[in-house]
């Protein structure tokens, strides 16, 4: 894995000045490349790209980037892997003579480009990426992203210079960022605990949208193009709907078992040490089986564990493990340990991130790469195959169908009447106000994507000190009521947004930190594209999602080591707000702190605050975004790199 970053002023630069601020701009990514450094300007026509590089394929300075194609017409930095570059080298092969100077990913990637384009490449290209693509004789910055946005990409303009780079960190270190909150994404994040593409909270900043590029002349200048998809998740789920799959049951686990092992075989290549993250659920433990089928050497695995027994996973993993034959390697990690990361999380995610659950991925991806540097991770899984529990939230579900029976002038007015009479009576009170609260949020809910989004939401009645104008956002609504049944409705939701803007960045900027590439086989996209041909019962079963998965799993484990009821994979951060970090929240979370950072209403908040306090209710996920948005904030003012 690299980290990639660069400037484009169409004006042009001078060259030293420039060569120093590339190099500033790279190092800021050392983590995510700590092994080769570069940097490649032409000042003529303004433009600077550099690399920061964690070697995994050819270890050798023939995999130095930038890295300028053998016609000299186009330079690339590129971050990811191609896992079926040896395929496509082979292609190119056919029609171009030439000695190849290596034998790396994006030299046979760049060679790719040269000969049939930037689009057909992607086409061709199995992996996860994000890259830069110079071209010196239309003088063209093309910026692309994965088809399921695996690596980050940020680009805007600022002061009249295009900024680009794998984190926003690199991106503020140049001189003409303007360090300027854009205040319309805090609706957003306040909901859903992130903030999704292609917005950042950075005004004039934004994130390129999964398996689209982006083109950059001296003729748009401090405009943003329409990013143009060389694959569409919506056209996928429309294919797979209108051409399911035909087979039986079992040809169907065959054809899943196939392609998912396929894609297993091809993120097990690298020149470094490789291992995996195991958690005992059925995503990660069907990767770990089908990496250790494949494997003549016991595969290097990974779990942290808890004392907490309800956050405890590690007996799951470590049962897994054992029968599948790893190498396995478990901590236990005190609580003090992991609150310890917690002051450290606005540096890795560089905008607020609002998921508590980044706290152990950082603490197993630090793990894992004391004995690896690469590590197959098995997300994906809940969103392709049906796997969490809110699709089948039967009790929420009839909640809603509850509400629409109240006229809404009255479902409107009866939370209030009852949050008025009956909040004083302790936590009972406090509940059923919650609920009536709810009820009411529900009946302006007039189909499932809204109703689902009101479900997910965290604040659904924003607690900001202004009006926001509101940003557009979420998959096609079009697309999204077009399909049915509900179930797959809240997967393609999901797909495009939670996914990629919170599971995806969360692992990212956690393994990251600690220079450990990740993978993700689950995310190949002819598996992703098969999954959506699968018919709906095939996903879910009598209420369980993730049936045929299950059904791979079975081949390889017995299913006393499946069958349980899921865990999420987290830590108690409600206690510990309760407990050892009340102090750090309420300096946060005081009138005064929430009222000088100028975006947020203090009185829901410090109502929410003093229930959880109380043990009325249990508002930590809520809670955990202002936190998060606070802690950013207050990150930010001390180290403005600006």
């Amino acid at each position: 894995m690299c980290g990639i970053a660069g400037f484009f002023e169409p004006s042009g630069f001078g060259y030293a000045e420039a060569e120093a601020i590339a190099i500033k701009m790279r190092d800021r990514l050392i983590h995510r490349g700590p092994d080769d450094a570069g940097v490649w300007l032409d000042g003529s026509v303004g433009i600077a790209m550099a690399h920061r590089r964690l070697s995994i394929l050819d270890l050798s300075p023939a995999g130095h980037q930038p890295m300028i194609s053998t016609s000299g017409c186009f330079v690339l930095v590129f971050n990811g892997e191609i896992y079926n570059h040896q395929t496509i080298r082979r292609m190119v092969e056919d029609t171009r003579n030439g000695e190849w100077r290596g034998h790396s990913d994006t030299e046979t990637l760049l060679e790719a480009i040269e000969l049939w384009g930037v689009e057909q490449t992607l086409n061709k290209s199995v992996g996860m990426f994000a890259l830069a693509l110079w071209d010196r004789q239309e003088r063209c910055l093309t910026l692309a992203r994965d088809r399921m946005g695996e690596k980050p990409l940020y680009y805007g303009w600022q002061r009249g210079t295009l900024l680009f780079g794998s984190e926003l960190k690199a991106l503020r270190t140049h001189p003409a960022f303007a360090s300027e909150i854009e205040r319309d994404v805090l609706p957003l994040y306040l909901r859903h605990g992130y903030i999704p593409a292609p917005w950042s909270v950075w005004r004039g900043i934004r994130k390129l949208l999964p398996g689209c590029t982006v083109s950059f002349t001296v003729q748009n200048t401090n405009v943003f193009p329409e990013p143009k998809p060389y694959w569409s998740f919506a056209d996928t789920v429309q294919q797979g709907i209108s051409t399911p799959f035909t087979g039986g049951d079992i040809e169907a686990i065959d054809a899943l078992e196939s392609v998912l092992g396929d894609a297993v075989t091809r993120q097990m290549v690298a020149d470094v040490p490789l291992g995996a993250f195991l958690s005992g659920g059925i995503d990660s433990s069907t990767v770990v089986a089908l990496m250790q089928a494949q494997s003549s050497r016991p595969v290097r695995t990974f779990s942290i564990g808890f004392d907490e027994t309800s956050y405890n996973e590690a007996p799951h993993a470590k049962a897994m493990a054992s029968h599948l034959g790893t190498d396995h390697t478990e901590l236990y990690i005190q609580s003090a340990h992991a609150q310890a990361v917690i002051p450290r999380l606005p540096q890795y995610y560089d905008e607020p991130f609002g998921d508590s659950s980044a706290i152990p991925t950082f603490l197993v991806a630090e793990l894992a790469q004391q004995h690896v540097t690469v590590a197959l991770s098995g997300d994906g899984g809940d969103e392709l195959f049906g796997g969490y529990g809110r699709y089948f939230n039967s009790k929420a579900r009839r909640l809603w169908q509850l509400s629409q029976r109240f006229p809404k002038p009255v479902s409107r007015w009866l939370p209030m009447l009852m949050g008025r009479s009956v909040s004083p009576f302790g936590a009972i009170g406090a509940k059923v106000a919650q609920r009536m609260e709810m009820i009411a949020d529900l009946s302006g809910c007039d189909d499932h994507p809204a109703y689902y989004e009101r479900m997910t939401s965290q604040w659904y009645h924003l607690p900001t000190a202004f009006q926001p104008s509101g940003l557009p956002y979420g998959l096609n609504a079009n697309l999204v009521k077009s399909i049915q049944p509900s179930l797959l409705q809240m997967m393609a939701i999901d797909s495009v947004t939670y996914f990629p803007d919170d599971i995806l960045v969360k692992v990212d900027r956690a393994a990251m930190a600690v220079s450990l590439e990740t993978r993700v086989p689950l995310l190949d996209h002819r598996v992703v594209e098969l999954a959506w041909q699968l018919p709906t019962n095939l996903k879910a079963k009598d209420g369980v999602g993730k049936w045929i998965l299950r059904q791979v799993l079975y081949r390889y484990a017995p299913k006393e080591l499946i069958e349980r009821p899921k865990m999420g994979f987290g830590v108690p951060v409600d206690a510990w707000i309760r407990g050892p970090l009340r102090d750090w929240a309420e300096t946060l979370l005081n009138e005064k702190s929430l009222v000088a950072g100028g975006f947020l209403d203090p009185g829901p908040i410090r109502h929410r605050w003093k229930q959880h306090l109380d043990g009325h209710l249990n508002w930590r996920d809520s809670l955990w975004l202002v936190l998060m948005w606070q802690a950013w904030q207050q990150e930010t003012n001390l180290h403005n790199d600006s």
